[in-house]
């Protein structure tokens, strides 16, 4: 009787391991795509996340744009969630229909964009949703920026633009005509200059 009852409360048990299990890493996956605390403090960021602060390192060294420009556009951009995606789409305003685009990730990167960039640097193994490549191919794209329309690697107003419109629409002005996105390409450029004080005063760079 009393080996019979072990064997049931057993048997019962695995279930419920394997549960909670699958709820850990649930929540663990989760919570590595979730932002910081504190996105108005570049200090607090890199506190929180010092690998973000060691991948946007080495992405400056790589190409030349600094941690603060690369931190404004991920913050306009994505808001530091990992695996952020654009809103979905609905014909008749009920019916999914896709998402607006197929940005995703850090850095919002279209899958051709993304695509590209794998083939040039990144390698087919190189995520979106991981900072480490997200931040590399900020820096790949903002190079691009620099030697095809001579846009200064830290002018995070214009290489912002030309990041949003693609270097095509860029060179066509398309941003001219867009008020709004002219306001936001302000907004990166004075969150690049509180991003760098913050983090020159805490001593992070």
């Amino acid at each position: 009787m009393i080996r019979e009852t072990i064997k049931r409360l057993e048997a019962m048990s695995r279930p419920l391991c394997i549960l909670a299990l699958l709820v850990l890493l649930t929540a663990c996956g989760s919570s590595s795509y979730s932002p910081p605390r504190n996105l108005d403090n570049a200090c607090s960021i890199v506190k929180e996340r010092p690998h973000y602060l060691r991948a946007m390192a080495r992405t400056e060294n790589k190409w030349g744009v600094n941690v603060a420009v690369q931190m404004a556009t991920i913050y306009q951009e994505s808001k530091f969630i990992g695996n952020a995606r654009t809103p979905k789409k609905y014909t008749l305003g009920v019916v999914p229909a896709g998402r607006v685009s197929t940005a995703y990730g850090y850095g919002q990167a279209l899958d051709g964009t993304w695509e590209e960039y794998q083939r040039e640097e990144g390698g087919r193994r190189a995520k979106r949703d991981r900072i480490e490549d997200a931040t590399d191919f900020m820096g790949w794209y903002f190079a691009k920026s620099y030697t095809g329309l001579g846009i200064p690697m830290n002018d995070a107003k214009r290489q912002y633009l030309a990041y949003h419109e693609g270097r095509t629409g860029y060179a066509r002005g398309s941003y001219r005509q867009k008020a709004w996105l002219m306001r936001v390409s302000d907004e990166v450029a004075a969150r690049a200059i509180m991003y760098d004080f913050q983090l020159k005063s805490c001593g992070a760079i």
